[in-house]
């Protein structure tokens, strides 16, 4: 037998993700090769192939739950005219300090109207629209685009989570009725259950914003948060009711059934691939590396053959017999490189790769492989003609399967909270704060500022669905409760 080769130390991510969240995912993305932040321009980030991969993946699904709930796609220009962007006070008010600017182009010069490169899509979709809608006929419009936008933000940038471009989904709707336009707020509620819960297994809450946090422009905005676990929560998907406030200005209107021109009613969506790539590494994730759903994972079965001198010959090529059947119905890889058996099995734990099987020379003699998955390293030793239908039952139950792991009660994460001190051990702790609060109108915006400068946290808003907890008198202020509302921390 040959010598065997020296193992490299397996020691996964060496910094546990329990006791510090935000080492661990620093070293998760430099360790997988997710991102590479060494570009030379502040909060712009590059995606790495294996991360490209699965969020071109999560795109392809959105996108086709999207086309089947009547959306249809377009491609809009990145660059919006200043004159555009100035039509609807709010938004602009809302977005001017996060605007990147285009001034000059060539040799030209300066330009006759600055250009605001697209930090979202209203104003440029919405002059369009006005060309394009003419009658009730038209109407349900639903329009989405696959895009990146760009915003100049101030906090700290993280990969994936928050950043100064970023790859998302953007869906814009007009309906003849607010009545319309709610419904699909609802279905965009339901769309992102589908997607981040189903697929990516993510465990995640809609909140209605208060009016002080809700979308430049908006009536009222929705917004999903998953808790990370660093004990603070991720904003996911948003979708805003906008009303009439951009169809008025943009001029969107129809003639409806009695000959009357009428304003549309409007909402837009906005999932955000790669902060939803982040949540779900973030969330999945161990101390291992990446746990993937199955269909999200780049290579889904990785083989590797456990080579022994003179011995080579027979075990490559079985594992190029598997190779043959199992890639014609998943992503398969086989590892034939130099390196050790223990570094190969760390190289693509921590890429999270769903399915190893392994190959050797008393797998050839006793004609069987062993097989073990990711999320769970179990492992399974089988007769080689078995091996097709157990690849197929974990393929089928493997996201089944974290996804039931994954979902956390989250009723175990919040914390009744009746005064501010409690509240602010609560936050301390890592919880989320549920406490009775004056309204989310804003006229309890001063009450929101005492949360944030003396608890800790933020008013995260009130559950969309149903509120389980009731509160007498306002955290804050002691005035009678509006309503019920959650506090937390977030990035």
């Amino acid at each position: 037998m040959a010598k065997k080769k020296k193992e490299a130390p397996i020691t996964g991510i060496t910094v546990s993700k329990e006791e510090d969240f935000s080492a661990w995912y620093t070293e998760l993305i430099n360790k997988a090769e997710l991102a590479d932040i060494r570009y030379n321009i502040k909060g712009f980030v590059v995606y790495r192939e294996w991360a490209t991969i699965t969020i071109r993946k999560m795109y392809k699904k959105y996108e086709d739950l999207l086309d089947k709930k009547g959306h249809l796609p377009l491609t809009m220009p990145s660059l919006i005219p200043e004159s555009n962007f100035l039509l609807e006070a709010d938004h602009v008010k809302g977005f001017s300090p996060e605007v990147f600017w285009v001034t000059e182009a060539g040799t030209s010069g300066k330009l006759p109207e600055r250009l605001a490169l697209r930090p979202t899509s209203e104003t440029a979709l919405y002059k369009m629209y006005s060309l394009w809608i003419r009658s009730y006929k038209d109407l349900p419009f639903k329009r989405y685009l696959s895009c990146q936008v760009w915003r100049y933000e101030g906090k700290m940038t993280r990969p994936f989570f928050r950043g100064r471009e970023f790859h998302w989904i953007e869906s814009h709707n007009v309906f003849a009725t607010m009545e319309d336009a709610m419904e699909q707020v609802k279905e965009d509620m339901e769309t992102t259950y589908q997607m981040l819960q189903d697929e990516c297994c993510i465990p995640l809450i809609f909140f209605e914003r208060p009016q002080w946090d809700k979308f430049s422009g908006a009536e009222k905005t929705f917004a999903a948060d998953a808790l990370m676990g660093s004990g603070k929560v991720l904003q996911l998907p948003s979708t805003h009711l906008l009303g009439q406030k951009f169809s008025i200005p943009f001029d969107v209107k129809f003639v409806d059934t009695d000959g009357k021109e009428k304003y549309g009613y409007q909402t837009c969506y906005g999932p955000a691939q790669s902060r939803n790539y982040g949540a779900m590494i973030a969330y999945l994730g161990d101390d291992n590396g990446l746990v993937l759903p199955f269909d999200l994972a780049p290579i889904q079965i990785v083989i590797i053959p456990i080579l022994f001198k003179g011995k080579e010959e027979p075990i490559l090529a079985k594992a190029k017999v598997i190779f043959e059947i199992l890639k014609k119905k998943y992503s398969v890889k086989i590892d034939d490189s130099d390196e050790s058996a223990g570094s190969k099995f760390y190289y693509w734990e921590l890429r999270g790769v769903p399915i190893r099987i392994e190959i050797g020379p008393r797998e050839i003699e006793k004609e069987q492989l062993v097989l073990i998955k990711r999320h769970d390293s179990k492992k399974f030793i089988m007769k080689e003609k078995d091996l097709e239908k157990k690849v197929n039952e974990i393929a089928q139950n493997y996201t089944k399967e974290i996804k039931k792991k994954s979902l956390i009660d989250f009723e175990s994460q919040i914390e009744l909270c009746y005064e501010k001190d409690a509240a602010i051990e609560a936050i301390n702790n890592g919880k989320i704060v549920c406490c009775g609060f004056c309204s989310i109108d804003m006229d309890a915006y001063h009450c929101a500022e005492v949360v944030e400068k003396e608890i800790g946290g933020f008013v995260r808003g009130k559950r969309v669905d149903e509120e389980k907890h009731e509160f007498a008198t306002c955290l804050i202020c002691g005035k009678p409760a509006g309503c019920t509302v959650y506090i937390a921390k977030s990035y």
